[in-house]
């Protein structure tokens, strides 16, 4: 039989396994809570263990704990927490009521059975070591939790950031592979004028350089913290010194430029900061659309379609179809960006309902939010290594379009002028000849004449 401890909360006792790390709170929360079956976010049980050790530093500090064993002890379980370590001892569901008090009480819990195991001693004795008079002492799961996130965020942005350039680098590296090859520009998906493939990727480098830009800026927006409010941001229940030094503590821990907020109602309370990261998030998201479809469409076919470039060929397409490769990277990064996009509608909903001195639905906006910095940041690195490095031209398709094209006499106005070239356009379509044959045999353009004005230095030169 499994042994057990009892322990009691305001509503009774519970049973709990007497090893556990956790305690009668996340019971509770384990069994009200089977809502979305996913574990809490792995970097924001990290930050939460940032968070704790810097409140811990600083309680340690202003003398709160006269044994020193255990305030070595409570902060060398806070650093277990920030590394990771004791991850798989936080077991309750994302998505849960209280905004994230089961969250930050699971944190409180592990942390205290953990320095209960350090000093050893039995996991439950919360008389020498107490979850909520020692680990939680001097906090609110209203100003950790959303550092923990802000946090959390932080750490991702960074890692999202370095995926976004390494994209824009390889659209860069294409922009040169590309740059003599001459293709037919589409506007309303029919032909145009003549542009070459080079400067297409470069136009996507150039988006994605800007949405670097932007998730770089997002750091800004999230090094306010709102650590030592307490419950509504008037930091009832902490002594002014804590309230003064504890986010100076976790910005030299985390080597983060965290600030304390000016108006710790504020920061308690509003949470628009995560729907203005979570719109740039969606606006990066809205180019990984644009491009993946686009490259699609340039690889359409590749046959019976446009086929001007080809995409990495990574696993049969088709249980029915022999032969036939879908392109799967860009598939999955243009559902990656949708979900982003439908994240980005729920962190505004929950964002904008919130009530008086506080949000309740923080543990929506947590999940949603790293959710989304999680999928752009696979779905970029997957984009880069797995499809853009690997494309390659279809110059005989490229060429060949431009000859037969009409587009491609658009091109010739400068020499010949609008009626010539409007007789060339005539030729080809009552004759079915290619503009570049037709250009040739009207006497209007020698070949050698006609291949200069269709060369990747006149397309791409700023007017005539």
């Amino acid at each position: 039989m499994v042994q057990t401890r009892i322990e009691t909360d305001l509503l009774g006792t519970q049973q709990i396994p007497a090893d556990a790390l956790w305690g009668i709170h996340t019971a509770r929360a384990v069994e009200n809570f089977p809502v979305s079956g996913r574990p809490v976010h792995p970097e924001l049980i990290k930050a939460y263990g940032e968070v704790k050790l810097a409140c811990a530093q600083i309680n340690h500090q202003l003398g709160y704990w006269e044994d020193e064993a255990k305030a070595d002890a409570i902060e060398k379980a806070c650093c277990e927490m920030s590394a990771g370590l004791l991850n798989e001892h936080i077991l309750v569901d994302a998505m849960q009521g209280g905004a994230g008090t089961s969250t930050n009480m699971n944190v409180n819990e592990v942390i205290a059975n953990r320095v209960l195991q350090i000093m050893n001693k039995a996991p439950g004795n919360y008389e020498a070591v107490s979850p909520l008079d020692d680990v939680n002492l001097h906090q609110s799961t209203n100003d950790t939790y959303p550092t923990a996130l802000k946090i959390a965020a932080i750490r991702l942005l960074r890692i999202l950031e370095q995926n976004i350039l390494a994209l824009q680098d390889a659209f860069q590296q294409k922009e040169k592979e590309f740059a003599d090859v001459v293709k037919i520009g589409r506007t309303q998906l029919q032909d145009a004028l003549l542009t070459t493939l080079g400067r297409e990727m470069s136009a996507y480098a150039e988006a994605f350089n800007r949405d670097r830009w932007r998730i770089y800026k997002c750091e800004e927006r999230l090094r306010v913290v709102n650590l030592g409010g307490t419950a509504i941001g008037t930091g009832m229940g902490a002594p002014r010194q804590f309230i003064f030094r504890v986010t100076d503590k976790l910005r030299e821990n985390t080597n983060i430029g965290l600030a304390r907020s000016e108006n710790l109602i504020d920061g308690t309370q509003n949470t628009d900061v995560f729907v203005e990261v979570s719109g740039i998030l969606k606006a990066c998201a809205t180019n990984l659309l644009k491009v993946s479809n686009d490259l699609r469409l340039l690889a359409s076919g590749p046959h019976a379609g446009l086929g001007e470039i080809n995409l990495p060929a990574l696993q049969a397409g088709s249980s029915i179809m022999p032969g036939k490769v879908n392109p799967v990277i860009p598939e999955a990064v243009a559902q990656a960006a949708i979900k982003i996009m439908g994240n980005d509608q729920v962190i505004t909903l929950a964002c904008s309902s919130g009530n008086l001195e506080l949000n309740q639905f923080m543990p929506l906006i947590a999940d949603s939010l790293l959710n989304s910095l999680d999928l752009l940041s696979h779905a970029a690195l997957i984009f880069t290594q797995k499809c853009i490095t690997g494309i390659t031209a279809n110059r005989v398709v490229c060429k060949n379009n431009i000859e037969s094209s009409t587009a491609t006499i658009t091109a010739l106005l400068p020499a010949i002028g609008y009626e010539k070239a409007s007789k060339i356009a005539t030729l080809c379509k009552e004759q079915g000849k290619t503009v570049k044959a037709a250009a040739i045999e009207s006497g209007y353009l020698t070949e050698q004449e006609f291949e200069g004005y269709t060369s990747p230095e006149a397309v791409c030169k700023l007017g005539n």
